[in-house]
């Protein structure tokens, strides 16, 4: 007699991911010197900040003594100094992008203006550190170090002073009130300036003692903008002004400060020259600023993604809680043990905001790495230009040609070794500027890119998180602060430009060719995992990128109803949503790769490989569902732009010249019997008088469009099985294993 055997149980999830996890897939794991760094900033995070909030810190707009406490404390854990390297006073060598992602990551699982305190104190040494002179560079740096072992000294704070007053605050960076002229200028010596400059919402201005400001010029003796140092013991006025009535980060100081201020020109960040008796910033304001934010903009992003991962944890308890104490609820009873995870809502909604945490984290992470990785290429690249004498506009057109090469090295790589031409590979593959250009076509799509989907979707989903806690998420005791970090995240989607900043960027970056050549290669590297692991959602993101593409290309060629042409810059219903559809593919595709990652590094690593099994399988169906709700994004965005611009036919003489007449239509029978049915049902026919079904109008056409029809279909397909992915990550979420509770205060 035989039996039938019994199918092997599923390994699930079995707790939550930890460090070992996060360091395989942020590709830190063979770093300790950031691993401590992490550490220290948890300690911070989860400690001094986490009481402060749970003593009512954030009560106050004001700067307190409580608040200042956390300044040493961030020296003494090392947080100041981690952005700076060993020669300024810092412990770390190479570029620091990675570092302050982390920092700033975990600064903001508990309160985001902590973080931004921390954030803003680099962010007023980044333009000297990215622009400034040697001079300035040592100077500033040395001073805003946290003091040796035997230094008697306090560090110097900085402040960032780039907004103006209403109406330009949050506007437009170009626009600045804040001026600069000449105030003294003697024969031989360096010219005096008066710099007049009104600030708005500037972090860290409670305790600054110096601030680069952004001003514009007022003398015919100064040419353009530039960025200059404020020291708080210059001539003049160094106002710190009010305290601005934030509802939200109230453990950094925002003020709106007031500076009149007279300083020597050597102040200028950058350094100047003097040309036909004019002074000539070597860097306009604008020039400064793009290089600090093109990596800032990535750590604010992952502010808001370590909010939605750090929600997890406390929705869960809240989950499996909330029916406890009751008379009819008793332990050993499914109303005790899963509370409202007994029925599906609740757990299928915190998967999406946990898909949505991961798939962030990915893209901000991945997006630090790559500007870790430009950085010194990008100085090599400057040195390159200034041996050859080639400057300004000429290095847009010698990049022109280094772009070609690029995509030449895309091409060569692609194609089977038998037909590559080895030299010229090799060749290609050793020129700095080709490499440079392969990862700064990437930088400057996903630096805006992790800026508006982090923070834009993330907010959205932290609204998420809080409904999820009832009433309960918009209390000042809310376990994991859940309402005070949705307001925050707020704020978050407006630094450092609001959305459309973010937008009107990437719809110029993405249609850059060598970025384009890099994504369709992305689309076969998706296709193949596919094939491999096709329970992780590569699929249906593999078809919605090549939707994408597809849209992409024929929105630029494509005009409108009235004949007018669809992705211009000022066709931003156009080009805004595609570039948020982007977004989405972007965030699930890291994720995808990180967690294939993880398949690969964990088993070297026996704190990981021991639950590696249902980990994997709950990671799987996670990327499974981010990736399909990117694909319908996507897909949704892209039938829009594609159809949204044709004129619906109507009934009129133009509309009815595709349908068939009622007595055509009986002729027509005795040949293809049926087709007067079907042309009725979808409603092309007009009898005589022109009477018609009532309807909206003739049914659409698709001439032209078959491809991208096609597509779509393939596309909807593609989605098999992703709700099953959900409804397996849902049920995980039931037997996950929590701490007993939160690890810092509330």
């Amino acid at each position: 007699m035989t039996t039938a055997a019994q199918s092997t149980p599923r390994e699930t999830l079995r707790t939550l991911p930890g460090d070992d996890v996060r360091q395989i897939m942020w590709r830190y794991a063979d770093r300790y010197d950031l691993q401590m760094v992490v550490q220290s900033a948890r300690g911070v995070a989860r400690g001094i900040v986490a009481r402060l909030v749970a003593e009512g810190a954030r009560n106050s707009h004001d700067w307190t003594d409580a608040k200042a406490r956390m300044l040493p404390a961030l020296d003494e854990a090392g947080i100041t100094a981690a952005a700076m390297n060993p020669d300024e006073g810092g412990y770390i060598e190479g570029p620091k992008n990675l570092v302050l992602a982390l920092v700033a990551f975990e600064l903001s699982w508990v309160d985001g203006g902590a973080a931004t305190g921390s954030l803003a104190g680099n962010l007023a040494l980044s333009p000297i550190h990215e622009r400034g002179t040697p001079e300035q560079k040592a100077r500033y740096m040395s001073l805003a170090a946290p003091p040796k072992p035997g230094e008697d000294r306090k560090p110097w704070r900085g402040a960032f002073a780039l907004t103006e007053p209403i109406p330009y605050v949050g506007v437009e960076t170009g626009l600045l009130s804040g001026k600069v002229r000449v105030a003294e200028w003697k024969i031989g010596e360096e010219p005096v300036l008066q710099v007049d400059k009104r600030g708005r919402f500037i972090t860290n201005m409670g305790f600054a003692n110096f601030v680069t400001a952004a001003v514009d010029t007022d003398d015919k003796r100064i040419k353009g903008s530039c960025m200059i140092i404020l020291e708080e013991g210059d001539s003049g006025v160094y106002d710190r002004g009010v305290a601005t009535k934030k509802l939200v980060h109230q453990l950094s100081s925002t003020t709106d400060p007031v500076f009149s201020i007279k300083v020597s020109a050597s102040r200028i960040i950058g350094g100047y020259t003097i040309k036909d008796g004019v002074i000539v910033p070597r860097y306009s304001h604008s020039e400064v600023i793009e290089a600090v934010f093109r990596r800032t903009r990535v750590t604010v992003g992952l502010m808001t993604t370590a909010k939605l991962l750090s929600a997890v944890e406390p929705v869960i308890r809240y989950q499996r809680g909330r029916f406890r104490g009751g008379e009819n609820t008793q332990p050993g009873t499914p109303r005790y043990d899963l509370g409202l995870q007994q029925k599906q809502d609740g757990q299928q909604r915190l998967v999406d905001i946990w898909a949505a945490g991961e798939a962030g984290a990915s893209l901000g992470f991945e997006a630090a790495r790559l500007f870790d990785e430009l950085d010194p290429m990008e100085k090599t690249k400057d040195e390159i230009f200034a041996a050859q004498k080639i400057t300004g506009r000429a290095q847009f057109k010698a990049m022109g040609k280094v772009e070609k090469d690029a995509i030449e090295l895309l091409i060569l790589r692609a194609k089977p070794d038998a037909e590559r031409d080895h030299k010229r590979l090799e060749t290609l593959a050793a020129d700095p500027l080709v490499q440079y250009a392969l990862r700064d076509s990437l930088a400057n799509v996903l630096c805006p890119a992790v800026k508006l989907w982090n923070t834009g979707h993330g907010a959205n989903m932290m609204r998420e998180a809080v409904s999820l806690m009832g009433g309960y998420g918009i209390t000042e005791d809310c376990p994991g602060y859940l309402g005070q970090k949705w307001m925050d995240a707020q704020l978050e989607a407006t630094y450092e430009g609001p959305e459309a900043v973010q937008r009107r960027q990437m719809s110029i970056t993405m249609t850059n060719e060598l970025f384009l050549a890099q994504y369709r290669q992305w689309i076969g590297e998706m296709r193949h995992i596919a094939s491999e692991k096709p329970g992780i959602g590569a699929c249906a993101l593999a078809s919605a990128m090549q939707l994408w593409l597809w849209t992409l290309n024929h929105l630029q060629d494509a005009t409108d109803a009235d004949g007018n042409k669809l992705y211009t810059s000022n066709r931003q219903g156009v080009s805004f949503p595609l570039a948020d559809a982007l977004c989405w593919l972007l965030a699930a595709r890291q994720f995808i790769r990180d967690v294939l990652e993880l398949e690969k590094k964990g088993p070297e690593n026996p704190a990981v490989a021991e639950g590696l099994a249902g980990l994997l399988n709950f990671y799987t169906d996670l990327c499974h569902v981010q990736a399909a709700r990117a694909a319908g994004e996507a897909g949704r965005v892209c039938a829009e732009l594609v159809f949204g611009y044709n004129r619906h036919p109507a009934w009129d003489a133009e509309g009815c010249a595709g349908c068939y007449a009622a007595d055509e239509l009986e002729s027509l029978e005795a040949v293809a019997p049926g087709i007067a049915t079907t042309a009725r049902v979808y409603g092309d026919v007009a009898d005589k008088g022109q009477s018609h079904p009532d309807k909206a109008g003739p049914c659409v056409r698709f001439a032209g469009l078959e491809d991208f029809a096609s597509l779509r279909m393939k596309l909807d397909g593609c989605l098999t099985g992703s709700r099953l992915a959900k409804d397996r990550a849902a049920e995980a979420l039931t037997k996950v294993m929590i701490p007993e509770a939160l690890d810092y205060p509330r």
